[in-house]
């Protein structure tokens, strides 16, 4: 029996394990898309304004509390917080104040309308309302919330509502009614402020610490020693290491066939003197490959000493080692080494063949974990700085937020950092606005956000003197034929006199 149940169990997993894989792309999917601040905010809304309402109107059915005229303009006013938490409207002071106003406004209108002679001029019933109260109170509502500054929509319909609010009283006199309206506008609009403050400050404005992928990892940096940009890439990676406190570089060198024979080349050189290459432990192994492998991997793991020694110095971050062999494909390599360090971004200097991209930053760029591609300025030292960095995005994202965290890193509380995006039409200026103010909103520090209608190459050309760095997207989300008419940006600005780094998410 156990036999059968071991084969069902055989038969069974790598289902089990295919349904957890999709799983988890799909949480990681889902995570992604409220990152884009408007899903979050209308999440919110779909959330928490029925739970609200709910509770307000378990109170008023408990205690008979709060009349159920009061409910549309609380909703309406609910709505209008939780949709544009940061907007005009969104201030749970003056949403208490106006709703309140409306409702003592409604309420003095009809006092005003019964003790004068005002009071029924066409001769209205008790069904109808007079429309010379009607007047009366959004005349005095408007007085009230623009002197007061309690300009809030939903205050008219509070007022409106006072003036048909007694006839669904059954108890009471007008006056007592009218008086209990106002009373329960006044504690229903303040509950929902309360839940309203507590939503907006301590996960609205906190998204960054929940939601955001960017700002709770990328702190293991792995980055590969190749090329002749290797140092200036060590330092960018140490630098975003540095900004947490968790932060460590890790430094890799692959040993590949080039390596190898260079070393052997050393050692046949050498061999007439008695100079010692190798340790003598390395120097018992058989046959001579053996030996020119483990001398080009001491070579390795010299040169990353020195220049991790380097970056401890400058920077004061963790770093570590790692001679890497099996460099029959370096790309993969890397990320296994990755893996194995437990490292959650690669900084590698960027790369190209016949003007795209090498195939090793394309097997980076292909594999699941955080990557930058690195390109110093031409001509120009190693900088351990960046002042001033420019982030041009195309739209709201994960991508985007994790260039932002990068570029916040890397200048630090005294530099600025500056978001851009280039738009077609005018008629694009204001959505744009909003979407570079929600994006950064997020974000601890200042930050200036430039709309320009303009190609992004002839844009990021005539500004590239004014900035230290640019972080740009890979692109990589797009689709071959999109990226075959349209190239990524980063391949059509090789001649800017600035850093370049590119961003891809997996």
């Amino acid at each position: 029996m156990s036999g059968v149940l071991r084969d069902l169990f055989d038969v069974v997993r790598p289902w089990l394990q295919r349904a957890r894989r999709v799983e988890r792309r799909e949480l990681r999917e889902f995570a992604a898309w409220l990152e884009h601040t408007s899903n979050l905010v209308h999440i919110s809304v779909l959330l928490f304004v029925p739970v609200l309402i709910a509770a307000v109107t378990v109170i008023s059915n408990t205690g008979d509390v709060f009349p159920f005229v009061l409910f549309p303009p609380l909703a309406s006013g609910t709505f209008t917080l939780f949709a544009d938490p940061e907007g005009k409207y969104a201030s749970p002071t003056k949403f208490v104040a106006g709703l309140t106003a409306g409702a003592l406004c409604g309420t003095a209108a009809i006092w005003v309308a019964m003790h004068t002679a005002l009071h029924d001029p066409l001769g209205t019933d008790s069904l109808r309302v007079s429309p010379v109260a009607a007047a009366l109170t959004i005349f005095l509502t408007g007085v009230v919330t623009w002197a007061f500054d309690f300009e809030e929509p939903s205050a008219f319909s509070t007022a409106l509502l006072a003036l048909i609010a007694p006839v669904f009283s059954n108890s009471g006199t007008v006056g007592d009614f009218l008086l209990q309206y106002a009373g329960s506008v006044f504690v229903a609009s303040s509950v929902v402020a309360v839940a309203f403050s507590f939503w907006r400050s301590e996960f609205y404005e906190q998204r960054e610490r929940y939601l955001y992928r960017s700002t709770q990892g990328d702190d293991q940096v792995l980055v590969p020693m190749r090329g002749e940009d290797a140092e200036a890439a060590a330092m960018f990676g140490a630098k975003l290491a540095a900004a947490h406190d968790a932060g460590k570089v890790v430094l890799v060198d692959v040993v590949d066939d080039r390596a190898i024979a260079e070393a052997a080349e050393t050692l046949s050189t050498e061999a007439a003197t008695d100079t010692t290459l190798v340790d003598p432990e390395t120097s018992e192994l058989d046959p001579e490959e053996d030996v020119a492998e483990a001398q080009a991997a001491d070579d390795a793991a010299e040169r990353l000493e020195t220049q991790a020694h380097r970056i401890r110095t400058k920077l004061g971050v963790r770093c570590e080692v790692v001679v890497a062999g099996d460099g029959s494909n370096p790309g993969q390599t890397v990320l296994r080494t990755a893996h194995e360090m437990n490292c959650d971004l690669i900084v590698t200097p960027y790369e190209e063949y016949r003007g795209g991209l090498s195939g090793f930053v394309r097997t980076l760029f292909g594999g699941t974990v955080d990557a930058v591609a690195y390109r110093p300025a031409p001509d120009s030292e190693p900088r351990r700085r960046w002042r001033r960095v420019l982030v041009p995005v195309r739209r709201a994202g994960d991508t985007a937020h994790a260039m932002i965290d990068f570029a916040r890193r890397l200048v630090g509380r005294g530099g600025a950092v500056g978001v851009c995006t280039c738009i077609d039409r005018e008629g694009e200026r204001r959505s744009t606005e909003s979407m570079l103010a929600d994006l950064v909103e997020a974000f601890d520090g200042s930050f200036e956000t430039r709309v320009a209608r303009s190609d992004i190459e002839e844009f990021l050309a005539s500004n590239d003197d004014h900035y230290d760095l640019f972080i740009i997207g890979a692109s990589t989300d797009r689709s071959a034929a999109s990226r075959f008419v349209a190239p990524p940006t980063f391949q059509r600005i090789g001649d800017l006199d600035c850093d370049v780094a590119v961003v891809h998410r997996p």
